[in-house]
């Protein structure tokens, strides 16, 4: 049998109430009636009831964490900083992935609402009545990574994406080159996002267009990335350099660059946002823009912690992000005929 609250009272000779303030941390006990019961508890092996403290306080403790999918890298690492957060102030985390799909979002957060979680972050799908519900009730949310315009008083904390994609794109046309792609834009008929709107305003910033004909509509996904990478690349539009908006659309335009047998860099240059582990496996290395995740999760588990996360009071302040230098980016050539068709027979890299 489980030791129980009544065999620490009994051992250290004082009353139910008595044990339940000093393993509470509430009321006035002297010091060597709490030393006695610590003590007593010490002994006997006690652990506390997590089911009956749940029915005291109508809450289960712990922390949601809704990611898109877990085998990610970027998100891989997000996990990891909310974990380290989590473990260091005693909280455990219960981790769930949307893969993207609005509806299932919201069944995980229903789920995580209906057991009274302390608190729940998430990189949000986009299922703005989920989390108004979520947060109507008294649930402490926080986004990570992204945010949900249409509910602004929800804490997120960031990236400086815009900073970074800027710095990227400064770099690529400070190598010279003039047709820069820009693979992972938005769906017609959708807003830019905060990188796209980035790229343009830099190259507006600089005094160059915007060749509308390489900003090429893709999916965070890898099918979608692969076949906007692969039209890209492969209709002939002369692009020098391919900024990628995120790691699977640069996995994507360096399959694709691959399989055409295109050089990079020599006829044509690959850079991304995020710095996942694979970049600097490459042949050569990526160049790549490296977004705090880890740091991402600690500070987003330690805001839903916080009393502010349910007053709503919170302005994001991005988290710097930096550019990694590597091998996939030099100047333009002069011509592109170096450049052989796929299938070409003529000679080898």
């Amino acid at each position: 049998m489980a030791t129980t609250i009544k065999d620490v009272a009994a051992a250290a000779g004082v009353g139910i109430a008595t044990v339940s303030r000093v393993l509470s941390g509430t009321g006035s006990v002297s010091a060597a009636t709490r030393e006695r019961v610590l003590a007593a508890a010490r002994a006997l092996d006690y652990r506390p009831s997590a089911v009956g403290r749940s029915l005291k306080t109508r809450r289960t403790g712990g922390i949601g964490l809704v990611v898109p999918d877990v085998t990610d890298p970027f998100c891989a690492e997000l996990v990891a900083g909310v974990l380290a957060c989590a473990r260091s102030l005693g909280e455990h985390v219960l981790l769930d992935a949307a893969h993207g799909d609005p509806e299932r979002e919201a069944a995980i957060v229903d789920r995580l609402v209906e057991q009274r979680v302390d608190g729940i972050i998430a990189l949000p799908a986009g299922d703005v009545a989920a989390w108004e519900s979520a947060v109507r009730v008294g649930c402490a949310v926080v986004f990570a990574d992204r945010a949900l315009p249409a509910l602004p008083a929800v804490p997120a904390v960031l990236a400086d994406d815009a900073g970074g994609v800027r710095a990227l794109t400064e770099y690529l046309t400070g190598l010279g080159h003039r047709r820069v792609a820009y693979l992972g834009a938005a769906g017609p008929g959708q807003a830019p996002g905060v990188r796209e709107r980035a790229f343009r305003d830099t190259l507006a910033g600089l005094g160059l267009p915007v060749h509308e004909d390489l900003v090429v509509a893709a999916r965070p996904e890898r099918d979608s990335a692969y076949a906007a990478a692969a039209g890209l690349l492969q209709r002939g539009t002369d692009a020098t350099a391919v900024l990628a908006a995120g790691h699977l659309l640069g996995e994507a335009a360096v399959l694709v660059a691959r399989e055409l047998d295109i050089r990079v860099p020599a006829d044509v240059s690959i850079a991304m946002v995020d710095d996942v582990p694979w970049a600097e496996l490459c042949d050569p290395p990526l160049t790549a823009v490296a977004r705090p995740g880890h740091d991402m999760g600690y500070r987003a588990c330690e805001a839903v912690l916080r009393d502010s996360a349910r007053r709503g009071a919170h302005r994001p302040v991005p988290l710097p992000t930096e550019l990694v230098i590597r091998g996939s980016c030099g100047p333009p050539r002069g011509a592109r005929g170096g450049r052989r068709a796929s299938g070409d027979p003529r000679g080898g890299r």
